[in-house]
């Protein structure tokens, strides 16, 4: 089975897809998932991510990411109930392109790999891991 990743990012956010999708699928492996599953990432501006962060967070301001689970977790008193033939929909990943370059730049790293952690991180809340 495989992960499918849909990426959309507005080309003024460049970002390293394929690199983005192979670190995605190898934490996929990790979590030793059998089912054909897909998930989202998004790369917005600030302006947005502060929107969402404030829809629903009722925080101000942007955050670096926010994750999105479609599935409940097993924390929250069901784990992922995947029909027969369908792919699991683990969620949405959403992550403000602008603040990860800020953060890129004040841990001197490549954006790329910063745009990576952060995503990582979503998934990670995305599986019901929140404690990182």
């Amino acid at each position: 089975m495989s992960l499918i990743v849909d990426i959309r990012a507005d080309s003024k956010f460049p970002i390293d897809r394929e690199r983005l999708r192979a670190a995605l699928r190898t934490a996929w492996e990790a979590y030793g998932i059998s089912v054909e599953t897909h998930v989202s990432v998004a790369v917005v501006g600030s302006r947005k991510m502060a929107e969402l962060n404030q829809r629903y967070r009722q925080k101000k301001g942007p955050t670096d990411v926010l994750a999105f689970a479609q599935q409940g977790t097993e924390r929250e008193g069901f784990g992922f109930v995947v029909p027969p033939g369908s792919p699991l929909e683990l969620g949405d990943i959403v992550l403000c392109y602008p603040l990860i370059i800020d953060q890129a730049v004040t841990l001197n790293v490549l954006v790329d790999e910063r745009v990576i952690e952060r995503a990582l991180h979503g998934m990670q809340h995305l599986m019901g891991d929140e404690e990182n």
